[in-house]
């Protein structure tokens, strides 16, 4: 009934494995991919034809995880996965990127692949199972993929990379200093295609050397996906691209002359408007047959990119004239908004970010349910890019793919800076409005979040600043690197690359390439490229940072406390009723966790100081020899009890209320009445002794032995 076939080989510490042939028979392509015990199911379909007038290619990609895999029932009213959360989007956009190049030019048929997470050890991460699985279903499916691909992920301690390191291993890289990088490789045998990463002020020696250790890394991988295509690949898909040379050469003569006019004006838009007036003219010029030809759209882009790629590459030169390793005009400007805790316009030519930053308390945490466990995340940034920055009128919506993506890219490179929850224990939100765009809108949400979070007080251990490098290769080899790129550049460009950093090192990266994989020594002059770049516009940058910011008056104070462990209840009090009154009482928000470190936050500075001398009574122990201010709480034949400490009583004996022999206690004292004592100790059986003869109960200083001697004379 089933003809499986299984590939394996050892992969660094765990044994991969690749299984076909025995689920999801009627998909094209569908593999299981096993890495110690966690396993993610891949399955691959595409169209037999393509759609007409279809003029791209449908590729989508799915990543799903299943919470059966951990063993885990999902959170929520519905107990059931619902729309993709943040890592299933980011998960399948890292899938799509190395994946879309390499399928034979022209090839415009919908392919749609399916990663399930089916088990999760809770050791290997999905993410790179499910790229290798979707890597192999699609080698072995028939559609015309010039694969393989595979990934690994690389650690980097103590000066050594590690390969494919633990899941906790890369939890909260913040909070371990020895762990520096989370950096994910995908590539061909000849080639890197795709790198993503979180890295922690790292060299650029130090970053190549991780691109080529997990190049290597995964030549077994490959490999073991071909072995399995030699057994169970299906008969390539009969698919030969469209022969569109004529209706090409034909475009060229009918509109060359105005379209390398209208792309040498070096405004947006009015170059978008000459542009699409050459195309125009030209759709005029052409044949009915012609207009009506599908491979229009291609023919046109064709024209576009030869004229753009062939200038730069010849004479160095690019649309708004600008020398290849230059960086556009710098605008920066803080403090813009009054009632923000912190805000920054940052202006690179025609790119533009309002970048908004704000403090919020333990409350604000993002609470994020995982398939690996349950944990809080204290730094937040989303980043919107409404249509008007495009000078479009387009639908609004919930965040895409393409908003979460860019939003975390910039998260990456921020977050390494940040100082630690002990140091500014606030949960930090940064919001990047792309007001304009015309390139690397991401990394202007880097520049302007390092001035937001400064401008609202935030300590960053460094200013950190971003750059979009691009790549122009022809098919002779010749090739020019691109610093702070162009839309125009990274649409008909062969590489997107972007590196996040401090004057000290690279804090994330991002690589796409739309070729075949670029040669270690492009990247490495790339990366030297970008650190000019960076540093320039760190330069600028700190322009606008004209000193220390002042701490918003908006933004919550808030002071910590460390209290005993065994203390924590009687804090919070039963059913929450104590913690409840300190909140009441002092108008301040207070959070405490399983470690008894406590949080007090208000905007007003005396809130704080009831709610901290509150608990502080609660949770002290009240030390002989001082003196305190108490209330009479209960008279007895032989003394008075008194409130002193907290919830504290102590004992005033009859003879410890005055320097002269009294009656009753109530001769001098009543309930409710506020007295001065001073703790004597405490007696054999622990109990509280206090003294009120001995303390001045208008200054509340000690009576001098003197002063006592006096008295009783």
């Amino acid at each position: 009934m089933f003809n499986v076939t299984t590939k394996s080989i050892q992969w660094g510490e765990e044994t991969l494995t690749l299984e076909t042939g025995k689920v999801a028979r009627q998909a094209d392509g569908s593999v299981i991919a096993t890495l110690g015990e966690t396993s993610v199911m891949a399955n691959v379909t595409f169209a037999k034809k393509q759609k007409p007038g279809q003029d791209f290619f449908p590729l989508t990609v799915h990543y799903q995880e299943k919470y059966y895999a951990a063993g885990k029932v999902p959170g929520g009213f519905f107990k059931r996965e619902a729309r993709p959360s943040e890592k299933e989007t980011l998960t399948a956009r890292l899938i799509d990127r190395p994946l879309r190049p390499l399928f034979v030019p022209g090839f415009k048929n919908e392919v749609l692949v399916m990663c399930t997470v089916l088990s999760h050890d809770l050791v290997n991460e999905p993410d790179m199972v499910a790229m290798i699985a979707a890597s192999a279903a699609l080698t072995i499916s028939g559609a015309p993929f010039m694969g393989p691909i595979a990934c690994a992920r690389v650690g980097f301690e103590d000066g050594e990379y590690i390969l494919n390191p633990e899941v906790d291993d890369m939890q909260d890289l913040r909070l371990k200093p020895e762990q520096r990088l989370d950096l994910v490789v995908a590539g061909t045998k000849d080639a890197v295609m795709m790198v993503e990463s979180e890295a922690y002020e790292l060299s650029e020696a130090e970053m190549l050397g991780a691109v080529k250790f997990a190049h290597d890394s995964f030549q077994p991988v490959i490999d073991l996906i071909v072995d399995l295509a030699e057994s169970a690949a299906k008969e390539p898909f009969d698919f030969t691209p469209a022969d569109y040379s004529e209706l090409s050469a034909a475009v060229a003569a009918a509109g060359e002359k105005d379209m390398r006019a209208a792309f040498a004006i070096g405004d947006k838009q009015e170059r978008t408007t000459a542009v699409a007036a050459a195309r125009a003219a030209i759709l005029e010029a052409l044949t009915e047959e012609q207009q009506g030809d599908a491979n229009l759209g291609s023919a046109m882009k064709g024209l576009e990119a030869s004229i753009l790629r062939g200038d730069i590459v010849k004479t160095g030169k690019r649309i708004d004239g600008r020398a290849t390793d230059e960086i556009r005009d710098i605008v920066c400007e803080t403090g813009m908004l009054p009632r923000t805790h912190g805000s920054a316009l940052f202006t690179r030519g025609e790119t533009q970010g309002l970048v908004v930053t704000t403090l919020g308390t333990g409350d604000d945490e993002q609470f994020i349910d995982a398939l690996h466990g349950n944990f809080k995340s204290n730094f937040l940034l989303h980043y919107n890019f409404p249509p008007y920055s495009v000078g479009e009128a387009g639908r609004v919506g919930p965040p895409g793919r393409r908003e979460i993506g860019h939003g975390k890219l910039a998260w990456r490179a921020l977050q390494a800076v940040l100082p630690a929850a002990t140091d500014f224990p606030y949960t930090v939100r940064v919001v990047s409005e792309i007001t304009e765009s015309n390139g690397s809108s991401s990394m202007a949400s880097v520049c302007g979040g390092s001035l937001s979070m400064m401008d609202a007080g935030v300590p960053l251990k460094s200013a950190v600043a971003g750059v979009a490098m691009g790549l122009i290769m022809e098919d002779n080899g010749d090739y020019a690197i691109l610093s702070d790129i162009l839309g125009d550049e990274d649409h008909l460009g062969d590489m997107d690359f972007k590196v996040a950093g401090t004057e000290n090192g690279i804090t994330s990266l991002q690589m796409d390439i739309k070729i075949a994989g670029i040669t270690p020594e492009i990247m490495e002059k790339a990366l030297e490229q970008a650190r000019a770049g960076r540093l320039h516009i760190l330069g600028e940058m700190n322009k606008a940072l004209t000193g220390a910011a002042e701490f918003s008056e908006h933004a919550p104070r808030i002071e910590t406390m460390q209290i005993p462990t065994d203390k924590i209840r009687e804090v919070i009090g039963s059913g929450g009723k104590v913690i409840r009154e300190i909140v009441e009482v002092s108008g301040a928000k207070v959070d405490i966790n399983d470690e008894g470190i406590i949080k007090i936050a208000s905007p007003n500075g005396d809130s704080i100081k009831k709610a901290y001398d509150m608990i502080h009574s609660i949770v002290a122990e009240p030390e002989e020899g001082m003196v305190y201010t108490g209330t009479v709480v209960k008279i007895v034949d032989f003394g008075a009890f008194v409130n002193f400490f907290g919830k504290r009583d102590g004992l005033v004996h009859v003879s410890q209320i005055e320097n002269r022999r009294l009656n009753h206690p109530s001769d001098v004292l009543k309930e409710g009445q506020e007295v001065k004592v001073k703790l004597l100790g405490f007696d054999d059986r622990g109990k509280v002794r206090l003294s009120m003869k001995v303390v001045d109960q208008e200054t509340g200083e000690e009576v001098k032995e003197e002063k006592k001697e006096a008295k009783e004379d």
